[in-house]
């Protein structure tokens, strides 16, 4: 396996001066932002284990795929405030629909941050962040100064596991390709464990009485109140 894997390392490894892989990187990166099938991470991360320890190109690649996902991002964010009204206008359609417009404004006006920046590293997120913060009115200056900051944290980290694994194994891209997609695998198992026992400890919250700010009051079950009753939530209009 290792020695299939090293012969199309060396092919692609020749495709590194040519000013046609940066445009892919880009492109790539951008159109994730819009397609989640768009292998982004696993991109950057095969490129910077065939760079090696070239810091220039490296620094060229981080700067390449974060230019790339930021003007996705920001495309996106714009479909969101284009499409937006549309969408709104049948989101708040009733009174169940009202409230679930409330409920998701509140969350991202609390969230935005967190939203823009972390959202990336779920599945389909940064299509979801892009068009919920457009759609949902937040400002141009802050979503590109969050995004900013998100899209360059999340290049140095896909270069960094990259690089870890082409210098590991230099003379074996192969085996370098491996293990930094074992450690990509291993890090997303990292948040997604952490998600899950935050969800938990809401879901605990929730049943103790707390309202828990992340659950909508109009997706199809009842809420706690004080003193145990429950709160009869209406049939969806339709």
């Amino acid at each position: 396996m290792f020695e299939l894997l090293d012969s199309i390392s060396e092919l692609l490894r020749g495709t590194l001066a040519s000013p046609w892989l940066w445009l892919i990187v880009f492109a790539v990166s951008a159109l994730d932002a819009l397609l989640p099938f768009m292998p982004s991470e696993t991109t950057v991360v095969t490129v910077a284990v065939l760079l090696g320890p070239d810091l220039p190109r490296l620094a060229l690649l981080v700067a390449t795929a974060a230019l790339g996902a930021l003007a996705g991002d920001c495309l996106s964010h714009w479909i969101g405030r284009r499409a937006g009204p549309r969408m709104l206008a049948r989101l708040q359609r009733g009174e169940r629909g009202q409230a679930r417009y409330e409920w998701a404004q509140t969350q991202v006006d609390r969230h935005n941050a967190l939203l823009i920046v972390a959202a990336r590293y779920l599945p389909g997120g940064r299509v979801a962040s892009g068009l919920a913060t457009g759609s949902m009115g937040v400002p141009w200056s802050r979503f590109v100064a969050l995004d900013v900051l998100g899209t360059c944290i999340w290049a140095v980290y896909s270069v960094c596991i990259g690089c870890v694994g082409g210098m590991a194994f230099a003379d074996s891209p192969g085996k370098g390709l491996v293990l930094s997609f074992a450690i990509g695998l291993l890090l997303v198992g990292a948040i997604e464990l952490v998600r899950r026992i935050r969800s938990r400890h809401a879901a605990r919250g929730l049943s103790d009485g707390d309202p828990d700010p992340l659950r909508c009051p109009a997706l199809g079950s009842t809420g706690s109140r004080p003193g145990g009753h429950r709160a009869h939530v209406p049939e969806v209009d339709r």
